[in-house]
């Protein structure tokens, strides 16, 4: 019985050829790639997340990995061989001590909104620490919240978990190793031993001598 017109012309290339097309867009490409996007891009037929269980295992051991980012895969250096490529990509930013502790806290509690930073944090959060992070692309508004005034959350990025090697959100460090580190300070409740003079502070108030060089790109 003759095989049917539509299956030969939409006949998939052998896997070893899928994986070395699902090579090509991820060496090709710096942001990381979705299954569905590989799918667009590769002949009809094809099951890119098939490919990239063996292109994975191939990769094991080997200088780069293919890694998974928040949905999306990439070709990565390998974790251990991060600091050959430091003195090529070094580039410090600097973070407040507000724009940590608000980073931190979206990190662990997202979606937060901006009243929940404030309430954690105990202190106000300035427009300008938003900013810089949305600006760094590190955190992103989500959903607004389905209670009075409908205030908008935010969530940490893609490009977040993907300078920080994670594969989600986690996979973050526990918070005790963020305290240690000193990414993130214990502090009492608004009005709970800080004194009067402490209440209603904001975070321009802290940033003028409180400037950390806290994270380089490697």
């Amino acid at each position: 019985m003759a095989k049917p017109e539509n299956d030969s012309l939409f006949e998939a290339p052998p896997m070893g050829e899928q994986e070395r097309m699902v090579e090509a867009i991820l060496f090709a490409t710096a942001e990381p790639v979705t299954v569905t996007e590989l799918m667009g891009r590769m002949p009809h037929g094809s099951d890119p997340a098939e490919a990239i269980v063996y292109l994975r295992k191939r990769y094991e051991g080997r200088g780069v990995n293919i890694v998974k980012i928040d949905g999306a895969w990439a070709i990565r250096t390998a974790p251990d061989l991060g600091f050959l490529m430091r003195k090529e990509t070094v580039e410090t930013r600097k973070l407040s001590r507000a724009a940590i502790e608000t980073l931190a806290i979206v990190a662990y509690h997202q979606p937060a909104t901006r009243a929940e930073i404030e309430e954690i944090r105990g202190v106000s959060v300035s427009r300008g620490t938003i900013d810089q992070l949305i600006e760094m692309e590190w955190i992103r508004f989500g959903r607004r919240r389905m209670t009075p005034g409908r205030p908008v959350t935010f969530i940490v990025t893609q490009g977040f978990l993907d300078h920080f090697g994670l594969e989600n959100a986690r996979d973050l460090p526990g918070l005790a190793e963020l305290r240690s580190a000193g990414l993130l300070e214990n502090r009492p409740p608004p009005g709970q031993g800080l004194g009067s003079s402490q209440s209603g502070q904001t975070d321009d108030e802290e940033e003028d001598d409180d400037q950390v060089d806290m994270f380089e790109d490697e």
